[in-house]
């Protein structure tokens, strides 16, 4: 049930015929349909709510694991996927009209990168979310980004776990056309999230936009909430690698063009930075630059 608990585990029964598809899960001396397992009887839960019961736990695996993982993730492709979050990771899970929709976890400032190693977040990180099918198209992903930005409001930084999907890419994108004040916040980042280690979204956005990098980040052409990452970041639209939020192997700043590029590019870039980051960004991010 947890990646760094194995002595937690769920029993589920799976269908002899195709054994892909989960058809019910062993709770409380019962067998329960997964749909089941993602009701409540409580009107109060409603929205965004911080995951923090035992039950609460196993609703975000059901949805992370087997909803995601099994039920709405085309297993043909080569489709990222999330493994079962930490026993301690932070998440929010989505409910709406009795039922768990969706949720998104978070990948703590100071917290610790990974197992066997010392390093630790240098920022508060988005690093999966998901929304199931049914639900998508509803402005549920954006919802759930702007409740992420307002929780770290203090933070002049905050993290999108790299490698992003196309179709989260298309999300932010949506996002920071209406909210303009979070540009120079959101950042792809692999950890820990030092400045060499970061991309500005909106800067990235903006030089897709102009057809001035190479493609091999930024994906426009997916839907809105098409996230069926978790993380995304994660979708039937999502890069190749697993991704899990704990040191994924791609250079983010791939999406940023490399030489030979020409005058109006470069000016572009540093027209750009100057606007979303301000003067001491603007220094920090010059490392990164197209040239």
């Amino acid at each position: 049930m947890y990646r760094d608990e194995p002595r937690h585990k769920i029993l589920v029964l799976v269908n002899p015929q195709d054994t892909k598809t989960v058809v019910a899960v062993y709770l409380k001396e019962s067998w329960w349909s997964i749909e089941d397992v993602l009701r409540t009887s409580d009107p109060a839960r409603e929205g965004l709510m911080k995951v923090q019961s035992f039950g609460e736990r196993i609703v975000l695996y059901v949805l992370n694991t087997i909803v995601f993982g099994r039920l709405e993730r085309d297993l043909d492709d080569d489709d990222m996927f999330f493994l079962p979050h930490p026993a301690k990771e932070q998440a929010k899970i989505l409910w709406r009209d009795g039922a768990a929709v969706g949720f998104y976890s978070i990948k703590m400032k100071g917290s610790l990168c990974g197992t066997g190693t010392s390093a630790c977040y240098l920022l508060p990180v988005f690093d999966t979310v998901f929304v199931r099918r049914k639900n998508r198209c509803r402005g549920l992903g954006t919802a759930m980004l702007k409740d992420f930005c307002d929780t770290f409001r203090e933070d002049e930084a905050l993290g999108i776990s790299c490698p992003i999907s196309p179709a989260m890419y298309k999300v932010l994108k949506q996002f920071l056309l209406a909210h303009p004040g979070e540009r120079g916040r959101l950042w792809e980042v692999e950890s820990p999230g030092a400045w060499g280690q970061r991309v500005n979204i909106w800067l990235n956005i903006c030089l897709q936009e102009a057809g001035l990098h190479d493609g091999s980040t930024v994906h426009p052409e997916g839907s809105e909430e098409d996230t069926d990452t978790p993380r995304q970041t994660s979708r039937g639209d999502g890069p190749t690698p697993v991704h899990h939020g704990e040191s994924p192997k791609v250079q983010c700043r791939s999406a940023i063009p490399q030489p030979p590029v020409s005058l109006a590019t470069t000016l572009l870039f540093l027209r750009t930075a100057w606007q979303l980051l301000g003067h001491r960004g603007y220094e920090l991010l010059l490392g990164s630059g197209p040239w």
